[in-house]
């Protein structure tokens, strides 16, 4: 027998035959050690008596390890490899466990049916999968019941924090669970719902029959490293290839997944039921160019004693923020709408679809421009003076100030590590509409999702403020109205025009060695590549063309290449 393997070697993307020894038992997907250039290295086979293997002269297989991936995924990991232009042994170590594994434990499924399981969920499974959109503080817990009901279940959570406390549950209600990536073994013997973060669209499931994914629009759910694969799309292949049902659940689902999938939703007052009260804080008639976003909205929560106010700033520096000092328009690009800067030489410049355009107001036509410049730091102090009371700050860095400040000002790493608060106020939520990012809009509403989360429903009081001098914005009028569904429509629009994803293929290849990387590319005719200096962007019609064309392009020795499909930021 002859096994073909995938060695776990940095920087190695070849496969090798080797012989298989007559007393030695081996699978596809199983882990094995075998001599190359000298040394032994770990290895997965990922194939049995390839039939171009060379038969002559194989060395032979130096020791079996363990169990690794099934061949299903093995497949799928193959899959992935083009599809993220990555290397193949990426995603086969996502799927191992962390350990050597001989032997299976017993399978500890028992079928059980578990109350309360959600209709609606329950519904769109049994019509082969969908996407479900619940209210900000909805629990989720209903719609992986539902899958349960079904089968083996693989249940998808943004965080390990999440999933562990999703697990805890599940097996409070008497269902067998096995937590990802920690319980591989027993996952792949055999229970009822596989819980895990981002990781665990790669864990093993004996006997597949259903998939939920909470907080499909979350960014976690992408790995920010290269290659940068999406549990999402890794699940929605990997559930099409099994037959299962995969359900996505988020209050704000992404294009991509409405696009994917038919979208059902509750009735409109329990949507409303579960957000708080939003309050938009129109700033369009002030002079845009003043220093302070202490507004007297804001003030007036700050000063009562009885509310944590939660104040997010993206800026941590100084904001590429430009408005006309004539006419009071922010300056935006005319083709995709996001915010612009403007170069040394005067001209705008938009970063999201790279046109320039001379130094004038679209709206009055005037030529001179403020730049908005808050800080954290300057926020702070403003936001002391203002309210009589500490403030603490929090940034991506840590906490800094008085651990039992109710007042928080920082980045929008406040909303992750704040746990409690009546009032969020986001104090330039601009920054996040007029992003350069494709994705803008959809990560200006799940930042409005996590702070609807942080500060609970109206019925309890929870209220958030949306600072803005764009109140009729989709994404505004959207969280205003407790349905997120309003601002779909223009984003189809946008990135249809624009050819962006889910309608084409997008990549940008960057780092050293990116000139002869691209150099060596294949002519393919849907394929374009534009740039230069080792920064391009690579687009096509497809994701698997593009892939396609990327991993035949051939890497330099010593480059530092960066290659990121769809990346998240």
């Amino acid at each position: 027998m002859i096994a073909r393997v995938v060695p776990n070697v940095t920087g190695l993307d070849k496969r090798f035959d080797y012989a298989v020894p007559d007393e030695m038992v081996v699978a596809v997907g199983d882990r094995v050690r075998v001599e190359l250039h000298g040394r032994r290295i770990a290895a997965w086979v990922v194939e049995l008596d390839p039939p171009d293997a060379h038969v002559d002269g194989l060395k032979p297989v130096a020791k079996w390890s363990g169990l690794g991936p099934t061949p299903d995924l093995v497949e799928l990991a193959a899959w992935a490899a083009i599809r993220w232009a990555g290397r193949q042994r990426h995603f086969l170590g996502a799927a191992s466990p962390d350990r050597n594994v001989d032997r299976l434990p017993t399978s500890r499924r028992t079928g059980a049916l578990v109350e309360p399981r959600s209709p609606a969920s329950t519904g769109i499974l049994e019509r082969g999968g969908g996407v479900l959109r619940l209210p900000p503080t909805s629990d989720p817990m209903p719609a992986v019941l539902s899958a349960a009901a079904i089968g083996p279940t693989i249940a998808i959570v943004p965080s390990v924090d999440e999933a562990m406390l999703l697990a805890a549950r599940l097996r409070r209600s008497g269902l067998t669970v096995a937590l990802a990536p920690d319980d591989w073994s027993a996952a792949a013997a055999g229970v009822d719902v596989v819980v895990g973060s981002r990781s665990a669209a790669w864990a093993p499931c004996r006997d597949l029959a259903a998939a939920v994914i909470v907080d499909e629009h979350d960014e976690a759910l992408q790995d920010e490293g290269s290659p940068t694969w999406h549990a999402r799309d890794v699940m929605i292949e990997r559930c099409r290839r099994a037959g299962a049902p995969l359900l996505l659940v988020s209050p704000c689902p992404t294009l991509t997944a409405l696009e994917w999938g038919e979208l059902t939703r509750p009735p409109h007052q329990r949507e409303r039921d579960g957000w708080p009260l939003v309050d938009v804080i129109d700033r369009s008639e002030e002079e845009p160019w003043k220093r302070s976003l202490v507004t007297p909205e804001l003030i007036r929560h700050l000063r009562d004693p009885n509310r944590r106010v939660v104040c997010v700033s993206n800026t941590t520096g100084r904001a590429a923020l430009l408005a006309c000092r004539s006419c009071r328009e922010l300056a935006r690009c005319e083709r995709c709408d996001a915010a612009v800067v403007q170069r040394d030489d005067g001209t705008l410049h938009c970063r999201r679809c790279d046109t320039d355009r001379p130094p004038v107001c679209r709206n009055c036509g005037a030529g001179t421009f403020a730049n908005l410049r808050p800080g954290i730091t300057r926020l702070q102090e403003e936001l002391e003076a203002a309210a009589a009371r500490p403030v603490a700050t929090v940034t991506g860095k840590g906490w800094h100030g008085p651990a039992d400040a109710d007042i928080v000002v920082g980045t929008e790493a406040a909303l992750h590590r704040v746990e409690r608060a009546d009032t969020v106020a986001f104090l330039d939520f601009d920054r996040e509409l007029l992003s350069p990012r494709y994705r803008s809009g959809e990560q200006a509403m799940a930042l409005l999702v996590r702070a609807a989360r942080l500060a609970g429903p109206r019925g309890r009081g929870g209220r958030v403020l949306v600072q803005t001098f764009l109140p009729d914005h989709d994404v505004v009028q959207a969280a205003l109205l407790a349905d997120p569904g309003r601002m779909i429509p223009a984003e189809r629009e946008r990135r249809q025009l624009l050819g962006l994803p889910p309608y084409g293929a997008y990549a940008e290849v960057s780092g050293t060695g990116a000139d002869e990387f691209v150099a060596s590319l294949p002519r393919v005719d849907d394929v374009m590549v534009v740039g230069g200096d080792d920064d391009y962007v690579a687009r096509a019609s497809s994701w698997m063309t593009l892939g396609r064309a990327l991993t035949e392009g051939e890497r330099p020795p010593g480059s530092r290449l960066r290659i990121a499909v769809d990346p998240p930021r």
